[in-house]
């Protein structure tokens, strides 16, 4: 049985104006995509999700704190676990701290 790492199919491109997520962010991924999405983040004013297939605390934190360095950014769609991190989190649809509620 081959079981393909979770990093390896989660992916972070540059179309337009968003950033495209790929695949689970998770802790497993977080690194990776960290350094994928610094350099493509500039100018940036969506976070797009529809392609991602999970998201779990660690993933939220990276995109938070993509957010963060992006004011005005707009976060689209909700992997599964999104609603409920960001309700545990506390976190607003733009993944800032105390906006949420």
């Amino acid at each position: 049985m081959t079981v393909a790492p979770a990093a390896a199919a989660a992916s972070v491109v540059r179309e337009g104006d968003a950033l495209v997520f790929r695949g689970a962010i998770d802790r497993a991924a977080a690194p990776a995509l960290w350094k994928q999405a610094q350099p493509l983040l500039a100018g940036s004013r969506r976070i797009a999700l529809g392609a991602a297939g999970s998201i779990d605390s660690a993933g939220l934190a990276l995109l938070a704190e993509l957010a963060a360095r992006a004011p005005g950014i707009v976060v689209e769609g909700e992997p599964p676990g999104l609603s409920e991190l960001r309700a545990a989190y506390r976190l607003g649809p733009d993944l800032g701290f105390g906006s949420g509620r």
